[in-house]
């Protein structure tokens, strides 16, 4: 899973606990390209590497456009252990698809484990394979044909776009077989008509930008309204360290990928720095500030206030003192300039996540807890705990705990744990 995948993974996964949180019912989908073109090169792929081993690389040559993994060839390998040469001279077509068949269910268990321990979990698995196994594909198709919104050009089934708001383009090739958007269309056709959910929200890379009104045309077409599909597109990501761009794992010295970040960095701060930043807006992930232990890492500083909080506590409790239900009197008492900007900010939080849910934005959150964080810092320095009257004390200690439930929940959205020591 490449850097783009680890930052559009916790952006979806942290959107839903937003919404989740602002009383939306939501379910997290993962949509599984298991069909088409791609599938074709991973097949072509994983051919060429297994012929290899039996015929030597100089006589098998490698497609111009497969996929160069390692992890190809490992699969390959495995394939090749556990069946031999079995496969060397049967057709292209059955070799293929048992190298597909053997190597593709790995590759998806291990996609789920990968984001198992980002914590990123997901309700539902859709397989694209099943969009052709069920008829969905070409029943989108006709269903197209019907509305009067497709045309024949060279032999080809082009649907008539410009009249919904995208430019024309081909559904169905000469050949007969479909365009990679027909599965999306009637996957999404599915989703919002068949399973009718009342919205889809699609987290795609940037480079979709062009994709997206087509997707909406062919909707629109079909009678659906095309407001119903929401689409966040993210930005790149760079990773620096030293002020300077990487690309390779200081410990393995490989390409960067899930895995090998999760191996320099905390998923605490990966999960956070992700969501610190507008989808709209590239990141340069800086490797060096992610694992800083200090206030200039954003996850750091926001956890050191939790733990504070927890530590005031504990010292209180040692002296005999534990928060306690306030009367409005005593929390009347609460007057410093610290204490009130702290209260109105603890008191907009569910504002903030109503906000975060309409505007698919759960970076207004992470910006949240970290103001509030920087509001609770200086109300520690201004205000003391104990050594006042004590209805004085016990209103600032409900401040406190105040303060340290609105962290913990909003840290819950992101799955960032909140120590309650640092």
């Amino acid at each position: 899973m490449h850097i783009g995948n680890a930052r559009g993974g916790v952006l979806g996964d942290a959107l839903a606990s937003v919404l989740d949180a602002a009383g939306y019912y939501v379910e997290r989908e993962f949509y599984i390209n298991d069909a088409g073109n791609q599938v074709n090169k991973f097949g072509a792929s994983l051919e060429a590497r297994y012929l290899q081993i039996y015929k030597g690389e100089e006589n098998v040559p490698f497609p111009e456009d497969g996929y160069k993994g390692a992890d190809i060839i490992a699969h390959a390998e495995n394939f090749a252990k556990e069946h031999g040469d079995r496969y060397v001279e049967a057709s292209q077509e059955e070799r293929r698809a048992a190298l597909v068949n053997y190597a593709l269910p790995k590759n998806i268990q291990g996609l789920h484990d990968d984001l198992l321990r980002y914590r990123v979990e997901y309700d539902n698995w859709f397989k694209e394979s099943s969009l052709h196994e069920n008829g969905s594909v070409n029943k989108v198709v006709e269903l197209l044909k019907e509305k009067g919104a497709t045309y024949e050009k060279e032999g080809a089934v082009w649907f008539h776009g410009e009249e919904y708001g995208s430019e024309d383009f081909v559904l169905v090739r000469s050949n007969g077989v479909p365009t990679y958007v027909v599965p999306d269309i009637a996957y999404h056709y599915g989703k919002l008509v068949t399973r009718n959910f009342d919205m889809a929200i699609d987290v795609l890379g940037a480079d979709h930008h062009g994709y997206v009104p087509r997707l909406k045309a062919a909707l629109t077409a079909l009678g659906v309204d095309a407001s119903r599909l929401e689409v966040v597109l993210m930005q790149m990501v760079r990773l620096v360290r030293d002020g300077e761009i990487v690309k390779a794992s200081k410990r393995s010295g490989k390409a960067i990928t899930l895995v090998t970040l999760l191996e320099e960095v905390p998923v605490d701060a990966a999960r956070f720095l992700f969501n610190s930043y507008e989808a709209n807006t590239r990141i340069d992930f800086d490797l060096d500030l992610a694992v800083q232990q200090d206030s200039q890492n954003p996850v750091y500083y926001v956890q050191y206030a939790h733990a504070r909080i927890c530590s005031i506590l504990k010292n209180l409790a040692a002296d005999g003192i534990t928060p306690r239900e306030c009367t409005s009197e005593e929390l009347s008492l609460l007057t410093t300039p610290e204490e009130l900007e702290l209260i109105r900010y603890i008191s907009s939080y569910t504002g903030e996540v109503t906000a975060a849910a309409k505007t698919l934005d759960p970076a207004k959150i992470t910006k949240y807890v970290m103001n509030l964080s920087t509001l609770f810092h200086k109300f520690y320095n201004a205000c003391r705990v104990k050594g006042v009257d004590e209805s004085l004390s016990a209103a600032r200690l409900y401040l406190c705990l105040a303060t340290r439930t609105v962290l913990e929940n909003a840290l819950e959205l992101f799955k960032v744990t909140a120590p309650e020591s640092m």
